[in-house]
């Protein structure tokens, strides 16, 4: 696979008519992906029916190349609060033809900045993932998730770990 050379941002998805909606719905990943991250059609529904969720598109140039979905229902994700302001992430996807790119990191990273800027009140990233899942529990790090060492056991698809990111500036020692 080739290296990330398309410039990646990511994207509000409100309409569900749109160009970036469309695209979301043709995403796939692989069989063994699909257990951990389900249908990408089903999941932009889902999200764009949730007031407290917002759709995301991950966009490399001028493609679509994953999705994601930001929770922000108090409890988000792990069921309990975080001590800070959270926002949970979710359906985390990167198209199984784009993989292997650097799109998923750099997406993680986009992520966060539109979080920074569009939600500054907002304190914490949080995630679960698989723990048979080593590929994404070894790209989540690379993007700078920190894993807490809790277990969440309320996957469909077995105890998963639960993984932070800190969505402030770290103050210089």
């Amino acid at each position: 696979m080739s290296v990330v050379t398309a410039r990646v941002r990511v994207e509000p998805i409100v309409d569900p008519d749109s160009t970036a909606a469309r695209a979301v719905r043709a995403l796939r990943v692989t069989d063994e992906q699909y257990r951990y991250v389900g249908d990408t059609a089903f999941n932009l529904g889902d999200t764009l029916r949730d007031p407290m969720s917002e759709a995301m598109a991950v966009w490399a140039g001028d493609a679509v190349v994953g999705f994601y979905r930001l929770d922000f229902a108090p409890n988000a994700v792990i069921g309990r609060p975080l001590g800070a302001p959270g926002v949970g992430l979710r359906a985390f996807a990167i198209d199984h033809r784009q993989q292997g790119r650097g799109y998923g990191t750099q997406a993680v990273r986009a992520c966060c900045e539109d979080l920074r800027q569009r939600h500054p009140e907002r304190a914490l990233l949080v995630l679960t993932v698989n723990c048979a899942n080593r590929i994404a529990v070894a790209a989540y790090r690379k993007a700078g998730f920190v894993d807490t060492g809790e277990l969440y056991q309320g996957g469909s698809a077995g105890p998963q770990h639960v993984m932070l990111y800190s969505l402030r500036p770290v103050a210089p020692t």
